[in-house]
């Protein structure tokens, strides 16, 4: 995870933390989480990038909405980013 920029690791986090949410559920909390708009130009690359790294799987809900859903190497990459902070803070 320590390729990952910050907007990429909040992303894996938001999907880990749901079922299978659409881009659209994703972008509505990580907006709400950074108190402003993100723009699709900015989202769907950095998912795709998560895609990439086999971090974040992608399938199709319907014939417009994708959902995304963390992998058991995202799984992993969030446990290993949690030990490693929990060393630093209580």
């Amino acid at each position: 995870m320590d390729d990952l920029t910050g907007f990429q690791r909040d992303l894996l986090y938001v999907i880990a933390g749901a079922d299978q949410p659409s881009g659209q559920d994703v972008k509505d909390e990580i907006e709400q989480y950074y108190s402003s708009e993100i723009n699709h130009g900015r989202l769907y690359p950095n998912l795709d990038t998560l895609v990439n790294k086999e971090l974040v799987e992608k399938g199709r809900l319907d014939r417009r909405t994708n959902y995304y859903a963390s992998t058991d190497d995202g799984e992993e990459a969030i446990k290993e980013r949690h030990d490693w902070v929990s060393q630093y803070i209580d």
